[in-house]
């Protein structure tokens, strides 16, 4: 008589991206930090940044947060590299842009995420990209 053995593998943690719901998620997270940048007055400095029409920035925005939270790289895939230090380099963006952009971001990732450490985990992980591109002191 042979025993069989379970060799499954526990499943591995979800990515980010499957954590927050794949590209539905994503694209929610991204209309809700427009919305936020289009209403809230503390985020005129990065608003200012860009385009009447956000449609183009959405979308963008949408390919490139999908591969960075772990998700299928649609950014890479259409655009090439994202280089986000050259692509930004035409901004003067100091601590105050950042700031400004984080707490867009931030009040995005809070009303869409419950869970603490993904939370923390993303605003971590946004803050350190949107430090990286400050270009003027």
């Amino acid at each position: 008589m042979t025993t069989e053995i379970n060799q499954t593998k526990p499943d591995l943690p979800h990515s980010p991206y499957e954590k927050i719901g794949g590209e539905l998620g994503v694209r929610t997270l991204v209309d809700r930090f427009y919305d936020l940048m289009d209403d809230e007055k503390d985020a005129e400095v990065i608003r200012q940044m860009h385009p009447d029409n956000l449609t183009d920035s959405r979308q963008k925005f949408f390919e490139f947060l999908s591969g960075f939270l772990g998700g299928p790289q649609i950014y890479l895939q259409n655009r090439g590299h994202p280089r986000l230090r050259m692509r930004h380099g035409t901004f003067k963006i100091d601590t105050n842009a950042r700031d400004s952009w984080l707490a867009c971001m931030n009040k995005a990732l809070e009303e869409q995420i419950d869970d603490p450490i993904l939370l923390m985990q993303l605003k971590s992980n946004f803050y350190r990209t949107a430090d990286h591109l400050i270009n003027v002191n």
